[in-house]
């Protein structure tokens, strides 16, 4: 039962992660500013991260978690530089 249950909720978050990423897909190509872009890239990473933890719960495999450390890291960096960006118009001072 507390298996089956589990399944059931994994896949549902698999399913609307999904969605969310289809939102925040939507969002990066039709933001009309370029704030919303970068805020729609940062979701859709996030969402890419979760999606691989899900899965890799799923499967009880660790290279998916390694994977979602991975992906964490360089979003939240491109995250920070593409915000500097915007803010001051340079990366690298």
């Amino acid at each position: 039962m507390t298996s089956l249950l589990l399944a059931l909720a994994i896949t549902a978050s698999q399913i609307l992660l999904g969605l969310a990423m289809g939102c925040a897909a939507f969002r990066m190509l039709r933001g009309p500013r370029a704030q919303d872009r970068v805020l729609g890239l940062d979701t859709l990473y996030l969402t890419g991260m979760l999606l691989l933890l899900t899965y890799g719960i799923q499967t009880g495999r660790t290279l998916y978690f390694e994977s979602a450390l991975v992906i964490a890291l360089l979003g939240f960096v491109g995250t920070v530089a593409l915000g500097k960006f915007l803010m001051r118009g340079e990366v690298i001072e």
